[in-house]
């Protein structure tokens, strides 16, 4: 396998959740992505192992556009209090929506690994690794509430993501913002005394 030029490879890669985003898990073919990232035929196949490794590679690279460093240091700004974390999950869910090939070709690897379990294990850990970041960086900011209530908040905004980047005509802009807005202040308002992260013994 030939992995000669990492940013070949990216776009290689970014092709790839063009394609699942919008034919499918089932669309998802080296032809499809050579195609899809303008290369010749055949290029795809020099840096992928096998369909099933440009699937979970593919999951990886979406986390790899999703993650701003600028964003995060960000977080550790400003005041702590509800207000701060209403802002934070706002912008949250501007930025994945923003980025909606890559959110629902994450849907698309979500279905296939129903059927994969080799790419079910490699979504569940990277995932996993996802909400108990999430966990720690939310301990680590001093803002109100705890590993629960962030592991709530994340179920509760990709559902509101989906809902928005797969039937956009159900809520208003206005109606998904003061959703946003609710959880947040209803989440808050009934945290426990002491903060614990469901992923912690």
């Amino acid at each position: 396998m030939v992995r000669r030029n990492p940013e070949r490879r990216a776009a290689l890669l970014d092709a790839a959740i063009e394609v699942l985003a919008r034919e499918g898990a089932r669309g998802l073919t080296f032809r499809a992505v050579d195609q899809q990232a303008g290369v010749p035929a055949g290029t795809a196949s020099n840096y992928f192992a096998s369909r099933g490794d440009l699937l979970k590679q593919a999951g990886e690279r979406v986390y790899e556009r999703l993650v701003d460093e600028d964003v995060i240091a960000g977080g550790l700004e400003g005041p702590r209090d509800r207000a701060r974390v209403t802002e934070l999950m706002h912008a949250l869910v501007d930025r994945v929506a923003a980025f909606p090939t890559g959110f629902l070709a994450l849907l698309e690897l979500r279905l296939e690994a129903t059927r994969r379990p080799e790419l079910r294990d490699v979504l569940t850990a990277r995932i996993r690794t996802d909400v108990e970041f999430n966990v720690a960086y939310h301990e680590k900011s001093g803002l109100p509430g705890d590993g629960t209530m962030v592991v709530l908040l994340w179920l509760a905004l990709n559902w509101l993501i989906m809902e928005r980047l797969t039937l956009p005509g159900l809520f208003t802009d206005e109606q998904r913002r003061d959703l946003v807005t609710a959880l947040v202040d209803r989440l808050l308002a009934g945290q426990p005394a002491e903060p614990a992260s469901p992923f912690r013994s």
